[in-house]
Formats: structure tokens, C-alpha cells, sequence
């Protein structure tokens, strides 16, 4: 039977490909953007947004810096004014993306204060959705945990705006969770390690939170818990046409649930293209670590930069992960923050070195790139160049990577969702033109042995 299978599925394959497959030069003849996006990645406008704005750089300047954009105010500007108080910006954020204002101090402690009353789950929900039925994968776990949260709610169905932000405020509070205990439990199953659960802290943040329920001794710096917070604010939100935001759009539009939607946009962010990138760097620079003899050797950096674009080295892709985004030219915003408080946390751990051979990797990319390849637009480090750095340091595994930048941008996608009930728009249904040549049935008896 199994042979009987393997045949019928090889056969069906060839024949589904052979099928499918779109002369490229039609994507040319009748102007269809690839991926929505024209050549220099410029996008098609398929919505309007008043929850974030991703821009290349300054409007009428193309050599000017990368902006991050939310609720019309620049991240930049978000992340100094909260780190400049000593004080932890994912929950205001949150509120920021959520409602539209940043709250004021009364504002933010009572939000603070229902996310710490909605941090947490029913024992049996943990046993049964987390503990018992395990994945190799966290996001997989996770996204089956969500879908399983729909059971625990009394009204799953009713897309109401408040009944909506309920549930999407109960998701916020209890990612950080869903993380943690899908990882802890299959690093117990799967990676014989030991399994430590701890319970959640209605007082500590969202950053403060995961790193507490994520170690043995529930012991972090206030550093380490600074800069996992600053990935998580700078995570939270990308633009209405990121991939998995788009998909909160589309579902949404639907009128599905609010859990199916999420479980789709965790669906999207799962993938390598969208959300697994940075582990792709942490193993990239591992191996140039043990290829480059002398990290302060520009040449020698620069020769494996060249083996990579030539696909001599390390995954033989071809690519230099890390640099390059599909919007951003001249900087990613979230790359240029990140750095400089990253920066901080490597001479508290003792890796300048490290660091700047990312620095040197950084500003050498670019170059070599532009010089080997034909660009329509300017290239830079982006996020995932040095997340990964930040993960590792912080000593979270590489199959948290994924699920972290979840944790992060279920804020982004609740407000997607509140976005699109608001404004009661139609089914979200594009439009693709059929190109395959039309051709008669053929009675079964008439058609070719094969």
C-alpha cells in the first residue's frame, strides 16, 4: 500500500506542478506585481491604515533614513521617551496600537494592572492543551493552544468591538505563556530536559514575565529585561501589508473568530520568509566565526561575504541574512535602535568582540552587495541582523525565536482585527487572471492511457 501511495503521490505531484506553473514572462504582459510589489518593492495598495506606516525613507528623500511608524508617531520617538524614564514600553505600546493615545499614568497602571488580572490559565488548560499534547514546534504548539482557547470562552463567535478586545487583551496577557510552557514542555518531551513551570506575576511586564517563567531560577538583570522589552515594542507592529497582518485582514474580513484569525496570522509568521529569519543569522555568523581567523580582518570578512553571495559558503543560498528588507533602503529603524542599546548588553556580557564584528559585517554588506549584484534599491542591516544576537545573549533557544516575535505582534494584529470590524469592509477577495488555455472535456473512454 505504502509503495501504491508514494507512487500515486509522486505522479500527482509532477502532474500538479506541470499544471500550475506560470509562464514568468506573463507576470510582465499583463503588469501583475509579484508578491504585490513592483520591482523596487514598492507595494500595492490594497487597504487603508491608521495603526502603522512602514516608509523607506523621508518623503522626498531618498537617501534619508528608514521610519518605523505607529499611530502616526515614530517608534524612535516612543522607545526614548519610555527609556529615558527607566520604564518598560511594551504594555504602553500596546494601549498606543490598541486604542489610538498613549495613556497617561492613571491609564497605563490600571491597563498594566488587567493584563496582570488576565495573565494567566486555567490549570487543566495547561495540562491538557500544553503539557499533554506536545510539537517539536512552539509556534505550532501555540497556534493549537489558541485555537483551544476558543472552548474556554463563553462567546467565541460575537465580533462585537468590545467582546473582540476583550479576547484580544486576554491573547496579549497570556502569549508570554503560551511561549513559555509550549517550549518548556517540549524540551521535557522531546529534548529530555527537565520541566520547570512557573507561574506567572500579575505585577511584572510582559518581557519581565517570559524571562521569569523561562529560567530554572527565574533570575534576569534589569538590562536583559530592558532590552527584551525594546525587541518587544519594536516587534509589535509592521504595517497593514506585512504578511501575517494582511492574513488578520483577510480572515478577519470573513467575520471569523477572533482566535481562527490569530491562528492564521501565527500560520504566516511561521513561515522562514516571514518570521524565522533571524535564527538564520545566528547560524550565519556561527559559522563565520569559525571561518573568519581574525574578526578585526576586514579582507577576511569581506572574502566570506563574497563566498556567501557566491554560494560557497555556509547554506550555499546565496544570501547575506540579515541584510535586505522588501521596504526599508537606507536603514531599518528597528536595526539602528536596537544596536545601540544591544550594545550595552554585550559589555555586560563580556562580547564586545562579537559585537563588532557585527558592526564591521554591518557596514561592509551593503557595499559588497551593491557591488555584485544589480540594485533598484538601497540595501541595509534589518531587525533580524541583530535579534538573534540579542536572543542568544539572553540565552533564549532558537525555537523560541519565532514565538517571541509573536508574543510581540499579537499586539499588532489585535489592532488589525479591531480595524477591520470598525470599519465593516467587504470580504477581502483579490483578483488573479486566469492564463490556462481553454480546452474541451473528453469522455472517459476517449482519453489517452498514460
Amino acid at each position: 500500500m505504502k509503495k501504491i501511495e508514494n507512487e500515486w503521490v509522486g505522479r500527482l505531484s509532477e502532474m500538479a506542478v506541470s499544471s500550475s506553473q506560470v509562464d514568468s514572462e506573463l507576470y510582465t504582459k499583463y503588469e501583475v506585481k509579484r508578491g504585490l510589489r513592483d520591482i523596487k518593492g514598492k507595494g500595492v495598495v490594497a487597504g487603508l491604515t491608521q495603526i502603522g506606516d512602514v516608509q523607506a525613507h523621508p518623503e522626498g528623500d531618498d537617501t534619508g533614513p528608514g521610519h518605523l511608524i505607529y499611530r502616526g508617531m515614530d517608534v524612535e520617538d516612543i522607545v526614548n521617551g519610555f527609556l529615558s524614564e527607566g520604564r518598560s514600553g511594551y504594555e504602553e505600546t500596546c494601549f498606543l496600537l490598541l486604542g489610538g493615545e498613549l495613556p497617561n499614568t492613571q491609564e497605563l497602571a490600571g491597563f498594566k494592572e488587567l493584563l496582570g488580572s488576565y495573565r494567566d490559565l486555567p490549570h487543566y488548560f495547561v495540562h491538557d492543551s500544553l503539557l499533554s499534547l506536545t510539537s517539536k514546534d512552539v509556534m505550532n504548539a501555540m497556534a493549537r493552544s489558541v485555537l483551544a482557547l476558543y472552548m474556554l470562552d463563553k462567546h467565541p463567535d460575537d465580533t462585537s468591538i468590545p467582546n473582540v478586545m476583550s479576547q484580544c487583551l486576554k491573547l496579549i496577557a497570556t502569549f508570554p505563556l503560551l511561549a513559555a510552557y509550549s517550549y518548556q514542555a517540549s524540551a521535557y518531551r522531546h529534548g529530555g530536559k527537565s520541566l520547570v513551570i512557573h507561574s506567572p506575576q500579575p505585577r511584572l511586564s510582559s518581557a519581565e514575565n517570559f524571562l521569569h517563567m523561562m529560567r530554572n531560577d527565574s533570575a534576569y538583570t534589569p538590562l536583559e529585561a530592558q532590552l527584551l522589552d525594546l525587541m518587544l515594542v519594536l516587534h509589535a507592529e509592521h504595517g497593514g501589508g506585512n504578511n501575517s497582518s494582511f492574513t488578520t485582514h483577510v480572515v478577519t474580513s470573513s467575520l471569523t473568530d477572533t482566535y481562527s484569525a490569530i491562528a492564521a496570522a501565527m500560520g504566516s509568521l511561521k513561515g522562514p520568509r516571514h518570521g524565522g529569519a533571524n535564527a538564520k543569522v545566528v547560524a550565519m555568523f556561527k559559522d563565520m566565526k569559525k571561518e573568519v581567523k581574525d574578526w578585526s580582518n576586514e579582507k577576511q570578512i569581506e572574502d566570506y561575504l563574497m563566498r556567501l553571495l557566491n554560494k560557497e559558503a555556509f547554506d550555499q543560498s546565496g544570501l547575506i541574512y540579515g541584510v535586505g528588507h522588501a521596504v526599508y533602503s537606507t536603514s531599518d529603524p528597528r536595526s539602528t535602535v536596537l544596536r545601540a542599546q544591544l550594545e550595552k548588553l554585550a559589555v555586560e556580557k563580556g562580547v564586545e568582540e562579537e559585537m563588532a564584528l557585527h558592526r564591521t559585517v554591518e557596514r561592509l554588506a551593503p557595499e559588497i552587495i551593491g557591488h555584485k549584484r544589480k540594485m533598484y534599491k538601497g540595501v541595509s542591516t534589518n531587525v533580524d541582523f541583530y535579534s538573534g544576537f540579542l536572543y542568544r545573549l539572553l540565552k533564549i533557544p532558537k525555537e523560541l525565536f519565532t514565538p517571541l516575535f509573536a508574543m510581540s505582534r499579537i499586539a499588532g494584529w489585535s489592532a488589525h482585527r479591531l480595524e477591520e470590524l470598525a470599519n465593516n469592509g467587504k470580504i477581502i477577495r483579490p483578483a488573479y487572471k486566469s492564463v490556462a488555455p481553454r480546452r474541451a472535456y473528453v469522455p472517459i473512454a476517449d482519453r489517452a492511457a498514460t
